[in-house]
């Protein structure tokens, strides 16, 4: 969340940032919980003074044979104030809390203006789009000629947008997770992570999936867990509450992991296929840093990440989000798209995110200071290493031939144990 110390120092600042997001995003509200909730306390404090004041008098007046029982009861009044107060005081921390929890993150400055997606500027595109003198199938269906996704009995297994993987696709998508994560921990320095795919509210708080998103998570009716929508949830928050030291940064982790989201609000978009799934694979790359490394680290990650597709041979590019597509909890953030023939465009398959202090602050993650001695929050950075359903969509689409086979690319053979399919 958003420092409030930072709100009330720069207010005008913090709204003009926000605005560039959204221009009816403000922190007024909280900026006026704030001063209420000051107010208060500023009121509380005094009658603490009063009430210390006429105790000692008390003293004095016993000491001195005095009848007390009148100013005993301005104390009794004074006290019955103060718990008043100090529930009212209570009252508007909870709310300005709240209130903290629904406003995004502000935008890095150097996060380019724009109110959406058609606004997000192309860094570079790597690899040579090619279009084959054959008609090119979409990889739904490829898959389902090849009998390697079952699409129909993944629904009747569970619902829509479920899918069934067997045979040699079941091994693909298994050699691409593996593949991934082989390159993160052997080449990149990460350490695997398996965490549980199930996570308590806080976790979900810390990372900025509640409380403005609850719709799109699969919840368990009866018990405070939620199934997670990435491995960032899990990942980030190991730290949750904790103070590192200085020399543990940066911390640089990756996990596999099933992915669960409802897709509430993408009725009748990417509806066939793998590329919008409630439940999907991917391997996630988290990283904690020091402040002044966060920029650096940012930068790292995403060629760590492009650097899965180059060695795929897939065609892709690099985008920067703009301040109207960028997400909830980012500060700047670069998509990595990769052509699907079947959509005839780019498609993500990846974001990498600077999140700065936001995430840190919501789920308390901090380390201590070498030259002051005094904890700081860490800045979190994470980024799909990567989404490994539309991996396999973009294998299918790019390597068909025009015998309908599709050519393993030569960095998972050793994974698959076959070479096409």
């Amino acid at each position: 969340m958003l420092d409030i110390k930072l709100i009330r120092e720069n207010p005008e600042k913090i709204n003009e940032l926000l605005k560039r997001r959204n221009p009816e995003l403000t922190i007024n509200n909280v900026l006026k919980l704030d001063e209420e909730r000051r107010k208060i306390q500023f009121e509380a404090d005094k009658c603490r003074a009063e009430r210390k004041n006429i105790s000692q008098k008390i003293g004095i007046m016993k000491k001195n044979g005095e009848n007390t029982d009148e100013i005993q009861a301005q104390t009794r009044a004074l006290g019955d104030k103060i718990k008043e107060l100090e529930e009212q005081e209570i009252a508007l921390n909870e709310k300005q809390k709240e209130a903290l929890l629904y406003i995004p993150n502000t935008p890095d400055e150097t996060t380019p203006v724009g109110s959406d997606e058609n606004s997000n500027p192309v860094i570079k595109v790597v690899g040579e789009v090619i279009k084959p003198n054959f008609e090119q199938k979409a990889h739904w269906d490829i898959a389902s000629a090849k009998d390697i996704v079952d699409f129909e009995r993944g629904v009747k297994l569970a619902q829509s947008r479920f899918s069934l993987y067997r045979g040699k696709g079941a091994a693909l998508e298994r050699a691409i997770i593996n593949f991934y994560l082989d390159l993160h921990t052997k080449e990149h320095g990460y350490e695997e992570i398996l965490p549980p795919v199930l996570v308590n509210s806080a976790a979900m708080q810390g990372t900025g999936q509640l409380p403005k998103f609850k719709e799109d998570m699969y919840k368990c009716v009866d018990e405070d867990l939620f199934l997670i929508p990435t491995a960032e949830v899990p990942v980030t928050n190991i730290y949750a509450n904790e103070i590192l030291s200085e020399d543990e940064l940066p911390k640089y982790m990756c996990a596999y992991t099933p992915c669960f989201r409802r897709e509430a609000g993408s009725a009748g978009k990417d509806t066939r296929g793998l590329i919008r799934q409630h439940q999907f694979n991917k391997v996630e790359m988290v990283k904690l840093t020091h402040p002044e490394k966060s920029a650096e680290e940012h930068e790292k990650l995403t060629q760590n990440a492009e650097r899965a597709l180059e060695l795929l041979g897939l065609p892709f590019r690099r985008v920067e989000l703009c301040t109207g597509d960028i997400g909830f909890s980012a500060k700047k953030c670069y998509d990595i798209e990769v052509w699907l023939p079947s959509y005839d465009s780019y498609k993500e398959i990846s974001s990498c995110s600077n999140f700065g202090d936001y995430q840190a602050r919501r789920a308390n993650i901090k380390f201590r200071s070498k030259e002051t001695g005094k904890p700081e929050f860490v800045h979190t950075l994470n980024g799909s290493g990567l989404a490994v359903g539309r991996t396999f969509a973009a294998i299918l689409e790019n390597f068909q031939t025009e015998n309908g086979d599709v050519i393993i690319p030569e960095v998972l053979r050793k994974y698959t144990g076959f070479d096409k399919i």
